[in-house]
């Protein structure tokens, strides 16, 4: 994942909001602890999959994206991102990838994370729906065994 990518498409969205705000990869949050002062929002969205040993690549649905917020108003906003990751089904003791996800769906994903930093941080509701993700055709099921999120007890799909 690109975090320059990332970075620009939030404050492009996040300009609006009363207080500066960061976002910075994370990998040890952990879903459904966040820090104590923290908020939490899980999202899905779609994904493509390489296989860092056989060269698979394979599409999913059900990528969850997992954000830990908070404010502190004399210094403003801090988003931990961590996108959980699948392995492939096809190689024995496959590592886990992470998922490439479009920019369209990095949009999204940050359009719907700023109504949360709304709700969340502001306590504001504008009434919004979340916008739905661009999904993939995708060929074969779900693969709970190969997901990072399944195995953490946070996929729907488990």
């Amino acid at each position: 994942m690109e975090l320059a990518e990332w970075t620009h498409i939030f404050n492009k969205k996040a300009n609006n909001l009363k207080h500066s705000w960061n976002l910075k990869f994370d990998e040890n949050i952990v879903p459904d602890k966040p820090n104590p002062g923290w908020k939490q929002y899980i999202r899905n969205t779609s994904a493509r999959f390489d296989c860092s040993m056989c060269s698979r690549e394979w599409p999913s649905n059900w990528v969850k994206v997992v954000f830990h917020m908070r404010l502190v108003h004399r210094q403003g906003g801090t988003v931990k991102v961590r996108a959980l990751r699948q392995n492939c089904k096809n190689c024995d003791d496959a590592p886990m990838e992470d998922p490439t996800i479009t920019p369209e769906n990095i949009s999204i994903l940050m359009e719907n994370l700023v109504e949360k930093i709304r709700i969340k941080c502001y306590n504001q509701n504008l009434g919004k729906k979340s916008r739905p993700f661009r999904s993939f055709d995708v060929n074969s099921p779900h693969e709970p065994d190969h997901c990072e999120a399944c195995m953490k007890g946070i996929c729907t799909r488990n």
